[in-house]
Parts: structure tokens; C-alpha cells; sequence
């Protein structure tokens, strides 16, 4: 009985053994060649019997670097990329960060003789907005009472203009008293007196 091991090669083992080659590049063409999907087989050989070897390919890093990942241009569909008005991009500013109210009061405080009158403007100038609070000053005490009679209808005129609960209250101040207080040390408690007398 002959287990097969005791033949030696076969015709066909030696056929193979005379197209192997020791290098290895038959093996290393039949795995690109697979890879590829081109049917596998020997290796090509030219007219002479030498081994065709495929042509060089450029390297991974050499791909990256020509050509970017992200394209620099924006395509046909709207992206983030594209050029924006000056006017969109602003509004976008505004409100992105929420400056909303801020900006729109500025604007309407912007055409302050429209709100109260020329004269009542000529005298006078809002100062602060804080919370719903609108401080308004004026340049002397009859100025100040012009705008307190009016302040329902500032506030009115300011909400519609705003929107609801934008003002909530307007605060007139009359010009800054002078100070009588010189000097680090002064008694608290004791305002102005007589000192002409």
C-alpha cells in the first residue's frame, strides 16, 4: 500500500515549479491581480519570458495631498460656505448671540424726536435700559416734568413698537443737584446750609 506521500512530484507540481518564481512577485501579481478582479492564473510573462510587473501606483499620502478631503468649493446646494449679504449676516450676528431687543431699541431710541416731540428731544436723552427699565435725562427740572406727563404714552408707543413687555416703565431724572460734600471728611446726615449768611 502507497499512502501517496512515497510518489515524489507529480508532472504537474513540476511544471508549476518551473514558472515559480523565487522572489516571490509571481504570488505577490496573482494577489493584485485577484484583488483587482482579474482572473487568477500565472503570472504574465513578456516575449523574452521575463515577468510583467504592473505599473506604479502613487502612494496613499500622494493621493491625500493632492486632492483634500473637503472640496473648496460650495456645489449647487446652499452651504455654509456661500457668500452671504452683509445685511443677512448681521441679522444672523444678532441673533445668534441674542442681542434682539437690545438692537431694536436702539434703533427706535435712534429716532428719539419722533418718540416724544423736537422740543421735549432737544432736552433731553435716554441713558440707561436695564431689565424693562427705561432711564430718561433730562436737562432741567421743567423738562422733566414735560416727559413724566407723557411717560404712559412713551411706554404705550415704545411696547408697540418692540413688542409687549419690552418697557415696562420709564424713569425721568432731572439734572444732578451739586454736590456739597468736599473733601473725604464731611458729617453725614447734614446737607447744605446757610453759608452765605
Amino acid at each position: 500500500m502507497t499512502d501517496g506521500l512515497d510518489e515524489g512530484p507529480t508532472e504537474e507540481d513540476r511544471r508549476l515549479a518551473a514558472d515559480h518564481d523565487d522572489e516571490g512577485v509571481d504570488v505577490a501579481l496573482a494577489i493584485a491581480r485577484a484583488a483587482r478582479g482579474e482572473p487568477a492564473g500565472t503570472p504574465r510573462h513578456d516575449d523574452d519570458g521575463e515577468v510583467l510587473l504592473p505599473p506604479p501606483r502613487r502612494s496613499a499620502a500622494r493621493k491625500r495631498r493632492r486632492r483634500p478631503s473637503t472640496p473648496s468649493w460650495s456645489g449647487p446646494k446652499a452651504d455654509g460656505r456661500d457668500p452671504m449679504a452683509l445685511g443677512d449676516a448681521f441679522t444672523h450676528l444678532v441673533q445668534s448671540k441674542g442681542w434682539g431687543r437690545q438692537v431694536n431699541l436702539h434703533l427706535v431710541l435712534s429716532r428719539w424726536p419722533e418718540l416724544v416731540g423736537p422740543t421735549n428731544a432737544e432736552h433731553s436723552r435716554p441713558v440707561k435700559y436695564q431689565g424693562t427699565v427705561l432711564t430718561v435725562r433730562t436737562e432741567a427740572t421743567v423738562w422733566a416734568t414735560s416727559l413724566r406727563t407723557i411717560a404712559p404714552q412713551l411706554v404705550a408707543e415704545l411696547n408697540r413698537r418692540l413688542g409687549e413687555g419690552t418697557v415696562t416703565r420709564v424713569v425721568i431724572e432731572g439734572p444732578s443737584a451739586p454736590s456739597w460734600k468736599h473733601g473725604p471728611r464731611s458729617v453725614p446726615g447734614r446737607g447744605p446750609r446757610d453759608t452765605y449768611g
